[in-house]
């Protein structure tokens, strides 16, 4: 079972789950805002994708941490330590395709390439 991470009001979210919906791929949805960010799964991502695309550098929640915060995000310790107090920093939608296989963001080409592969 797919599992999409995100937050619902989030348009890149709304437009992947659109897609799922539309392409009848099920999958299960868990909200930042409501479930918060399971710790075993940060863990996974920050092994399989790393800590920077992980990182929202373009959003609203990045601007409005203060100049210190920004310049702590070094490394994944200081990236999963900022993500675990700010999960609206994490790039979404992060979606896990099973087997160990994650991909964060939405590109319909990609994920019509993963489904067809």
């Amino acid at each position: 079972m797919i599992t999409l991470y995100g937050i619902p009001n989030c348009d890149t979210v709304k437009r992947a789950r659109t897609w799922l919906d539309t392409q009848q791929v099920p999958y299960q949805f868990h909200d930042f805002k409501k479930q918060g960010v399971p710790e075993a799964a940060l863990a996974q991502w920050l092994a399989a994708l790393g800590w920077e695309p992980l990182v929202n550098r373009r959003g609203t929640t990045w601007r409005q941490l203060d100049a210190g915060e920004r310049e702590a995000v070094v490394d994944t310790a200081s990236a999963a330590a900022a993500l675990r107090a700010h999960p609206s920093l994490i790039k979404r939608p992060v979606v896990d395709w099973g087997g160990g296989k994650f991909t964060v963001g939405f590109d319909a080409d990609a994920w019509q390439a993963r489904r067809a592969g």
